[in-house]
């Protein structure tokens, strides 16, 4: 759409999404040259709706999930040629209007990754149990990172295609946000965030219990820290183990010594806290030489 620069794509990962997938198509496709919708084994007629809309539709039978069908759907932008690949949510929730704000870092080389926040500006609109598990997974996202993303889990985005290899890219369900954000962190791209407006007041809303869909990502996260940063993950806690114990030990031994009272049963979690605090930090620093040692060799 813009002169000079590589075709957008957008990719539009669809479930079940046959009373919003037409509009859906129909807005974006203004605002981009090619629009690929991939339909994740949907039960109602999806692909028919959004291949009479105009768009690219890709079948993936059975459901494999919304990373699949993002990666399967960036594969097929780049076999065409794709500059920039913007990603929307095909229940409605997104404005394709707001696509040439998401897209502007990018074309004009000042991110690699844009992210469309919806906390950028203070909003009333998001229900309040969502606003809190989004904060929850903002924090552990952000974790150990010296950039600061307000809306990690945002499914409008935009990126360049060149930036991002399939093959590479390991990502599962619903953790595809998370896990975009830490493989261009891990490769020293760049992430920007935009302002970007969301509805709630769609037909099918989230297709997951939201403390179960929570509860998996942050597993999830927890998982990737553990991986990348585990002096942060087992060395921090295992050291308060240790100091907690020393301490809870000293109160045994002066409650011994002074009123001769014997804490066995205290004793026992001095000894079991410790050990495992000890356990954490052998652990953790055995992992973080294995990391360095990968490192070097890479």
């Amino acid at each position: 759409m813009v002169q000079g620069h590589k075709p957008i794509f957008a990719v539009i990962p669809a479930y079940n999404e046959e009373l919003t997938v037409s509009m859906v198509v129909h807005l974006t496709a203004r605002y981009v040259d090619h629009v690929i919708v991939v339909d994740d084994g949907s039960a109602d007629r999806t692909a028919e709706v959004a291949g009479y809309a105009g768009a690219e539709v890709i079948r993936v039978d059975p459901n494999r999930g919304k990373a699949n069908a993002m990666k399967i759907g960036i594969q097929r932008a780049k076999e065409l040629g794709c500059g920039i690949v913007v990603f929307l949510d095909a229940d409605g929730q997104h404005d394709p209007a707001e696509i040439p704000m998401v897209i502007s870092p990018v074309l004009h080389d000042d991110a690699d990754l844009v992210i469309g926040s919806r906390y950028l500006v203070d909003s009333d609109e998001t229900p309040r149990y969502r606003r809190v598990g989004q904060k929850t997974l903002d924090y552990a996202t952000n974790l150990g990172k010296n950039l600061k993303i307000t809306d990690t889990q945002s499914g409008f985005r935009a990126m360049q295609c060149s930036k991002i290899d399939c093959r590479a890219f390991k990502s599962d369900g619903y953790n595809v946000e998370t896990d975009m954000i830490h493989y261009f962190l891990e490769r020293g791209l760049r992430i920007l965030e935009v302002p970007v407006s969301v509805r709630y007041d769609v037909p099918h809303k989230h297709k997951k219990n939201p403390i179960r869909h929570g509860l998996s990502i942050i597993s999830h996260i927890i998982g990737l820290i553990s991986y990348r940063r585990p002096l942060l993950t087992f060395g921090v806690p295992g050291f308060f183990l240790v100091v907690i114990g020393f301490l809870f030990g000293g109160y045994v031994f002066q409650r011994l010594v002074y009123d001769g009272v014997f804490h066995y049963y205290l004793l026992m979690m001095v000894a079991f806290s410790i050990v495992v605090g000890i356990l954490l930090m052998t652990t953790a620093l055995i992992l973080n030489s294995l990391i360095m040692i990968v490192k070097m060799e890479l």
